[in-house]
């Protein structure tokens, strides 16, 4: 184990709050929290492909970097339609 996977271990639980926050928030806050899920997993899952020294592992944290505040515009957007 090196600092890479015990970071990558600390992101992933940072998702308890973030979760809770969604299920128990309101709808504004949960996409917020939802975001927030969004930045910890790309930085869990570059931190999990430098820990196992994997290049190849990089591919998906880039492209969910890329999706994840599309997804909270769209999230956004929609909840916009009922508040």
């Amino acid at each position: 184990m090196n600092a890479f996977t015990v970071a990558a271990t600390v992101l992933l639980a940072c998702f308890v709050p973030c979760g809770i926050v969604i299920v128990r928030g309101r709808p504004i806050d949960g996409v917020v929290a939802l975001q927030l899920c969004g930045t910890l997993t790309v930085l869990a899952l570059i931190c999990m492909a430098e820990g196992f020294h994997r290049t190849t592992y990089l591919d998906v944290p880039v492209v969910a970097a890329v999706l994840s505040p599309i997804s909270g515009i769209v999230f956004a957007r929609f909840i916009g339609r009922w508040l």
